[in-house]
This record gives C-alpha cells, sequence and structure tokens, in this order.
C-alpha cells in the first residue's frame, strides 16, 4: 500500500539542485570516456571532441551560469558572514529524500545523472545560503504570516485518520481463509506474517499506521474508515489484491489554528516569497560583482 508522495519545495531549490546535475552531466560527459570515440553507426565513429563541442554549444552558457550564480552566492554568504552547519544540510537532505521515497531513491536519483550524495549536499549548502541571504530582505512580519495562514487555512485543517494493519493476499479463497483462521482465535500477527504478500509490513503485523482517507486505494479506504476501533474486515478487494483490515486508531478531524502550525506557516511562506523574488534578487546581487562570462559574450557574437 502506497501513501501519496508529500508536495515538493519550491523552484528555488529545485533549479540550483538541477543545475548542479546538469553541470555534473556536462562535466561526466566531456571526461567520462576513455576510447577514441563515444558512438558508432555503421562504419561512421562519433569522437569524444564532437561530443566535448556539441555539449559545448548546447549547455555550455547554462553550466557556465550555474557556476557563476553558485560563485556569487558563496562570496556574498562570506561577505555577510553567514555559515551553514553540517546539522542543516543533513536535515534539508533529509526532507528532499523523502520526495524519492528515502534516501535509496535519493541516492539511486542522483547515481542515474552521474552525481554523487556529495554534489547533492554541496547544491543543499548553495540552498541554505540564499535561503539565509534572501530572509532579511523578505520582511517577514506576524502579521504577513496570519494573512498567509488565513489565505492557505484549508491546506493546515487536519483531515480524520485512521490507523490499520492488514494483510494482504492475492486472491479470494487464501482471504476467506485467513478470516476464518482470525475468527477461531488464531494470532493476527502470525497470520499477517505468514499470509501477508506486502512485505514491507508483513513482519510488523501489517502495520500501516495513520493515513488519511485519500492517500489509500478507494475501496480499501471505504472500508477502513467505515470500520470502528479494534474491529477486523471482511475479505475487501482492492487493486491490490485482497485485504483483511484490522483498525487499531482513529484520529478526528482538526480545524488548524495559527499557533500550532505557526512553524509549518513560516516555511511555506519564505518559501514562496523566495521563489517570487529570486530572480531579481539574484540579478541584483550580480550587479555587485566584477563578472565576465566570456561564454554569454561568444554566443551573443555568433548570434
Amino acid at each position: 500500500m502506497n501513501k501519496q508522495p508529500k508536495k515538493k519545495k519550491g523552484l528555488v531549490i529545485t533549479s540550483i539542485i538541477a543545475a548542479v546535475i546538469v553541470v555534473g552531466v556536462i562535466v561526466y560527459a566531456l571526461i567520462g570516456n576513455s576510447s577514441n570515440y563515444v558512438a558508432k553507426v555503421g562504419d561512421e565513429k562519433i569522437s569524444q571532441d564532437e561530443l566535448n563541442e556539441a555539449m559545448q554549444k548546447q549547455y555550455g552558457s547554462t553550466v557556465a551560469q550555474s557556476l557563476i550564480t553558485t560563485s556569487v552566492i558563496e562570496q556574498e554568504a562570506k561577505k555577510q558572514d553567514v555559515t551553514v552547519t553540517q546539522k542543516e544540510i543533513d536535515a534539508e537532505v533529509k526532507t528532499q529524500a523523502t520526495q524519492y521515497g528515502g534516501t535509496e531513491g535519493l541516492e539511486s536519483a542522483l547515481e542515474s545523472s552521474n552525481m554523487t550524495m556529495d554534489d547533492f549536499e554541496e547544491s543543499v549548502k548553495t540552498y541554505i545560503q540564499t535561503q539565509k541571504l534572501m530572509e532579511p530582505a523578505l520582511e517577514i512580519t506576524d502579521a504577513k504570516l496570519k494573512a498567509y495562514f488565513k489565505e492557505n487555512k484549508s491546506s493546515y485543517d487536519t483531515a480524520k485518520q485512521v490507523k490499520a494493519s492488514h494483510i494482504l493476499v492475492e486472491d479470494k479463497k487464501t482471504a476467506k481463509k485467513v478470516a476464518k483462521l482470525l475468527a477461531d482465535g488464531s494470532d493476527w500477527d502470525k497470520l499477517a506474517k505468514k499470509y501477508s504478500t506486502d512485505t514491507s509490513n508483513a513482519s510488523d503485523g501489517g502495520n500501516l499506521g495513520y493515513f488519511d482517507k485519500s492517500s489509500m486505494d478507494e475501496n480499501f479506504a471505504d472500508a477502513a474508515f467505515s470500520m470502528k476501533k479494534g474491529e477486523i474486515s471482511d475479505p475487501v478487494k482492492s487493486s491490490y489484491g485482497y485485504h483483511i483490515i484490522k483498525v487499531t486508531g482513529i484520529k478526528s478531524a482538526k480545524e488548524a489554528t495559527y499557533a500550532d502550525v505557526k512553524d509549518e506557516v513560516r516555511t511555506a511562506y519564505v518559501n514562496e516569497q523566495m521563489n517570487a523574488n529570486y530572480s531579481t534578487w539574484l540579478a541584483d546581487l550580480e550587479k555587485d560583482y566584477d563578472i565576465d562570462n566570456t561564454l554569454a559574450t561568444t554566443s551573443t557574437t555568433e548570434e
């Protein structure tokens, strides 16, 4: 059973990370091949030099601008004595990893782009530096945060949640067998471990934790949310197979108050304002530095 993924962060961090990945891909393409050609079509070879030239024409200015941006941010952070700790980097990496289903998923995504976790942490460091440099100019006040909360209140309200365990099997016949064994007094945890095909939680009694109705298969959710705490269902068919469901907890819907979610509101508001002001902020910041982008000059000349 898969829950819905959490929403991704705003454009600032994703654009910074994407730029770092582009740099990694280009560098890999430029130095990552030791043979005298990179591709062969019949008897015709495409040389490493041809690839390098094509990559530079297509991505050169993008990579150069990414490196310039990183350098400007790093120099400005040093000038303003803005520091980033490893603890802060680790916390942000953990947050970003949730978008990929965990650390392994993130590492797999990075590997597919020829990147390492160290590369990723550098991009995260740049993002945190950017956030710390931009925040003072955003003029965040309690009044602005309260207005933002009022405008987006529904997204902070908590829907009713159910905590449940399940035993998932492939066919109705097996589901009926498991249901009968439970009715006859067999131990739930032992049956889950023996019969459940959901290997992610079978050894934990099929525990799914708390979830809201929208995050589960419709048939499964309809059944679970109609049950009382401690109740065990008859076999329920879903797109995954047949479930025996046991409800172990219920949390009523809760209307959010500003005091309860103030930290979340501040984070969301800062991200929104960073996205809205990043381009202008960066352009103004770059005016303070003597930047000579020869690739941009060459590109303009060629046009």
